[in-house]
């Protein structure tokens, strides 16, 4: 009997982990939202810089960068001199773009979303994060893979028939370890392969560890990419609603 009672205790101890495991084990929509809100934060305040890179040439952009929850973000470039104080804005589903050595505030329509932003790999939308990664699509778990010495989640995100999105699928790979989106290729809706995005240089940013590189490569252009580096980024700070204005856009330095 005594030899009973402790088998029967040794097979608790062995079952209710695996139980806890079980129960704590999540879907694909909320990984990609964990990696999703661990990205934004529920605001931020960042500094970064794109290196286009081409055959022939690169130029470097830097930045600075605000956001607020899903639909606030603003940006303005510091560097280079020709484009200095630039400024991009989205608010919900809008986006507008100030050039001040013209004065001139231009509203970027829905049908420019796709558009590459200042001549980089990244498209508009990839910028300021105008679809919801969460929201917007179906989120399928197909597996688990080994992507750079990061063990990942592999998830398929097929998009609602009605979302208002410019990719026809996304496959992300989410690092099981710490949920960073650590690998994304991006289809166009005939299935096709367009664009890789990767990550790399994990670094404490703030309360939390983040990629701080990470690269945008065109599968169909050889020898192109784009290279955004995060210097610095401030998490979950306090910003009001009215920063995040059009008027606020010529002010902003």
């Amino acid at each position: 009997m005594k030899t009973l009672r402790i088998s029967a205790l040794i097979l608790a101890a062995i079952l209710v982990p695996m139980g806890s495991i079980i129960a704590q084990e999540l879907s694909a929509r909320e990984i990609i939202d964990k990696a999703d809100k661990k990205n934004r934060g529920n605001s931020s305040r960042g500094l970064m810089s794109m290196t286009i890179v081409r055959p022939r040439w690169e130029r470097t952009i830097e930045m600075k960068n605000w956001s607020k929850g899903d639909d606030l973000f603003l940006l303005y470039i510091t560097k280079p001199a020709k484009e200095k104080g630039q400024v991009f804005l989205k608010v919900g589903k809008e986006m507008w773009n100030y050039v001040p050595t013209i004065s001139r505030m231009i509203k970027i329509p829905p049908s420019m979303m796709m558009q590459s932003w200042m001549g980089s790999d990244f498209t508009n939308d990839d910028l300021v994060k105008q679809s919801s990664i969460v929201v917007d699509y179906t989120h399928t778990l197909v597996g688990e893979e080994d992507v750079r010495g990061q063990l990942c989640y592999v998830i398929e995100l097929v998009p609602h028939p009605d979302a208002p999105v410019v990719w026809g699928k996304i496959k992300s790979w989410v690092t099981k370890d710490g949920f960073n989106i650590w690998k994304t290729e991006y289809y166009d809706e005939d299935g096709f392969l367009q664009n890789i995005e990767n990550a790399y240089n994990i670094k404490q940013m703030g309360d939390r560890s983040i990629p701080t590189k990470i690269e945008m490569i065109p599968v169909d252009e050889p020898n192109k990419k784009t290279i955004l580096e995060i210097k610095d980024i401030e998490y979950n700070i306090k910003l009001e609603d009215s920063f995040f204005s059009k008027q606020n856009m010529k002010k902003i330095k």
